[in-house]
């Protein structure tokens, strides 16, 4: 079967030739339809972030995925179904006290395989298999966007975390800014529309018109800020104190920004990952903005399934026209190069290995 993997010393997808799995007991054959293409991967083809498996020398990409069960292996799925799969993985198939828990989401380093990024293949294959607890099942209609459910899992999770940090007082939030308008911040934005309920929302970005990502903030009821006239720390004076901030932008100095953003009782979710950075802020001022207006900074990575079932269910409430225009591209396996261009037309795209063809 074909696959899509980064090869050890190669910045590069390529396309490896590989043998068709075979589930053991207990795991499900699943038939793949689509792997969602992230700024993740990037990281991984440079060589920036993740891990090759044990004892091998490339490592299959892709972790947002969606397919269609071909072997249940006496399982609770039966072939047919639509599934999502989640991404970690307990290293070496020992569990550890967070997959006891049903925290995965929540490990430290050493305590996980990420499928498609740390110690473990992704889905980026014609077939995969993978344990029972660790899959979704979807709805069909959600067999062409089904990939999108893990990155709108990590949106969920990030407000889940900064609604908990509000949690001991009546917290009534009415602004949100998102700062970032790539697929996760679109994303993000119409969660907060269209599930979450904000009426006044922002979302920062550094492009000009015409733009397609402006074109669909703007759509959503929202109000573009751009990020050279108006910087973070100034959005207060040029619109509004922000109640929630989600930056997924991986920008260092926004995560400081950010508290100069919020409003009194404003929480920042922090879901950008930056490369190292040394540079000034005034940390005396920024802690007693912090303390004397009762702000908060959450950090957020992964997720868990319970994120990915609040995921599938938003993605089934976006309009379709959102969804339409996110996916800027959705390419065959012998249009890898085009899967992974990137550039100012691009949103989403997405690697296609087969078609869902529903069972009657």
């Amino acid at each position: 079967m074909q696959t899509i993997a980064v090869e050890r010393g190669r910045g590069e997808p390529a396309v490896l030739d590989r043998e068709r799995p075979e589930p053991a007991a207990g795991e499900v054959l699943v038939r793949t339809l689509r792997v969602g293409v992230d700024g993740t991967d990037f990281e991984v083809i440079a060589g920036n972030h993740g891990e090759f498996p044990a004892g091998e020398d490339f490592l299959v990409l892709g972790h947002e995925a969606v397919g269609v069960v071909e072997d249940g292996g006496g399982t609770a799925f039966s072939a047919g179904d639509v599934v999502v799969p989640t991404l970690r993985r307990p290293p070496g198939g020992e569990r550890n006290e967070f997959f006891e828990r049903g925290e995965s989401d929540m490990a430290p380093a050493g305590k996980y395989h990420e499928r498609g990024i740390v110690g473990a293949h992704g889905y980026m294959s014609e077939y995969f298999v993978t344990d029972a607890e660790f899959l979704l099942e979807v709805p069909p209609a959600l067999a062409d966007v089904g990939f999108l459910v893990e990155p709108l899992s990590i949106a969920v999770k990030g407000v889940e975390l900064a609604t908990a940090s509000r949690s001991s007082f009546t917290w009534e939030p009415e602004s949100a800014a998102v700062l970032g308008n790539g697929s996760l911040g679109l994303l993000t934005l119409a969660y907060l529309k269209h599930v979450e309920g904000y009426d006044r929302l922002y979302c920062l970005g550094r492009r000009d018109r015409p733009d397609p990502t402006i074109e669909i903030i703007e759509e959503l009821g929202a109000t573009y800020v751009d990020s050279r006239e108006t910087p973070v720390s100034e959005i207060p004076a040029a619109h509004e104190p922000i109640d929630l901030v989600f930056e997924a932008t991986g920008y260092a100095k926004h995560a400081f920004e950010t508290i100069d953003a919020l409003a009194p009782n404003g929480v920042g979710a922090l879901l950008g990952v930056p490369e190292p950075w040394e540079f000034e802020v005034d940390g005396g001022r920024l802690h007693r903005e912090l303390v004397l207006h009762n702000k908060a900074l959450v950090g957020s990575v992964n997720s868990r399934i319970q994120h990915f079932e609040a995921a599938a269910e938003a993605l089934s409430a976006f309009p379709e026209w959102f969804l339409d225009r996110l996916v800027t591209g959705v390419y065959g396996v012998d249009e890898v190069a085009a899967a992974f261009e990137d550039d100012d037309t691009t949103i989403k795209t997405a690697v296609q290995f087969s078609e869902y063809e529903e069972r009657r």
